[in-house]
């Protein structure tokens, strides 16, 4: 039976949240949004679409780590750290939980998921696992989706197309779109006009203006990827003899 709520219902602030607004990360413009109260997140999937230095992944690591996720990624029981170096976000942000909403859940972040194979190893694993560590990047981020992405939850990905070739972001939109399907919710930082292009996803641009909702024709990223594959020398030429 689905949830009549999302898994995060609603983003606010707790009332004694210690913020420096004239400090990093509420400097951010997009995240001085979300700090006062203008991200909404819908049920189904939504993207965060921006340069790097934005704030996308800053935004998502701190709902994730709101949520209870762990720093490094993983499930919503996994519990692991290798060097915290994350924002403090997370302790200013109060999530309200959907009513009757899951708790379960995965943030899958690209530049940490080495650390979490080894988690899961030390742990024993599962029997269905795979040798993660003996995987390619991409296989190994496959299986991930294969073993971990099921059922109804919150799930948070941070450029997850960093491992995938395009067939395997194929593969990664049809899981998308499957949870959703199922009443999961789901956020994702991503670079690829791929993966955005997702049917009836919601897709909010992050930039120095903070954060709009945008269609995917209207995305900076779409047309810069539509000139370049159209006309490639139009943008190398200047960098090559920039270069030279």
């Amino acid at each position: 039976m689905r949830a009549e709520q999302p898994p995060v219902a609603e983003i606010g602030l707790y009332a004694d949240a210690e913020i420096d607004w004239d400090a990093w990360p509420a400097t951010l413009p997009a995240v001085g949004q979300l700090l006062r109260g203008e991200l909404q997140l819908g049920p189904g999937v939504t993207f965060l679409v921006g340069e790097n230095g934005s704030g996308k992944s800053t935004l998502l690591e701190g709902i994730a780590l709101a949520f209870g996720f762990s720093p490094e990624g993983g499930s919503a029981n996994a519990n692991h750290s290798t060097r915290p170096s994350e924002s403090p976000i997370h302790q200013w942000l109060k999530l309200r939980r959907g009513i009757g909403a899951p708790r379960w859940g995965f943030f899958l972040r690209a530049e940490t998921m080495h650390s979490f194979y080894t988690y899961l190893e030390d742990l024993g694993g599962s029997a269905s696992d795979p040798d993660f560590h003996a995987l390619s990047h991409g296989e190994s981020f496959l299986a991930i989706l294969e073993t971990r992405f099921n059922g109804a939850g919150f799930f948070c990905l941070d450029e997850p197309e960093a491992a995938l070739s395009f067939q395997s972001t194929l593969a990664l939109m049809a899981t998308l779109q499957s949870l959703a399907e199922e009443g999961s919710q789901i956020l994702c930082a991503t670079h690829s006009p791929v993966l955005a292009a997702l049917p009836g996803a919601k897709i909010i641009e992050v930039g120095p203006w903070g954060l709009r909702e945008s269609s995917w024709e209207d995305l900076e990223l779409v047309q810069h990827w539509r000139r370049y594959m159209d006309r490639p020398q139009a943008y190398l030429r200047h960098l090559l003899d920039d270069a030279g």
